[in-house]
């Protein structure tokens, strides 16, 4: 699969342990190191601004795609590709995901949760077969990991779904992944066969 542009998720806020933001800043280095672009909210603050600043440093492509309601708010980057301002968030998160080949949640909140959780939704109905998945640095996302794995295991999602949300603490490792990906073709429904 063709990497042209990652689309990352991640806190505007930049949490309270520093590995955090490295972690956010080495992202963003792999991405460029790969000529692989950013998609992401627009903003300079948080990990949002450390995950653009260190793709920008190392040479990247950046694009930003920010609410006019949220521009000052959250500080819209002036420094990137493009900056993209749109009427809504149902517009930003339908431009970041036409714009993206895949989809990354770095740590976050809960805007983060909601928007890796969406374009996973969408991937699981067949909306798109791009790769979605979570960089889980220091354990950040093990819990919810784990929660995932008991909604499968309890038969409210089938495995090949939720393995096809994937884990990964390395970015590297995680964008590797991303190359070889295939989704799966099972459908969503547990027991489509009684309906057959």
């Amino acid at each position: 699969m063709v990497l042209q542009n990652i689309c990352v998720y991640c806190g505007s806020n930049p949490g309270r342990a520093p590995v955090y933001l490295e972690q956010a800043q080495a992202f963003g280095r792999e991405l460029a190191r790969r000529d692989i672009g950013l998609v992401y909210g627009g903003a300079d603050v948080g990990l949002m601004g450390a995950v653009a600043d260190a793709t920008l440093a190392a040479g990247g492509r950046v694009i930003g795609i920010i609410p006019e309601s949220l521009r000052s708010k959250e500080m819209a980057h002036l420094g990137l590709t493009e900056l993209h301002v749109v009427k809504s968030m149902h517009e930003r998160k339908t431009l970041m995901a036409q714009k993206s080949d895949g989809f990354v949640a770095l740590p976050g909140g809960a805007g983060t949760f909601e928007e890796i959780f969406e374009v996973w939704t969408w991937a699981q109905l067949g909306f798109h077969s791009k790769p979605c998945g979570l960089l889980n640095v220091a354990g950040y996302y093990d819990q919810l990991a784990g929660f995932l794995d008991h909604a499968a295991e309890s038969g409210f999602m089938r495995a090949e779904h939720r393995a096809t949300l994937m884990v990964e603490s390395d970015p590297a490792t995680l964008l590797d992944r991303y190359v070889t990906y295939s989704a799966p073709t099972v459908s969503k429904w547990i027991e489509d066969e009684k309906h057959l």
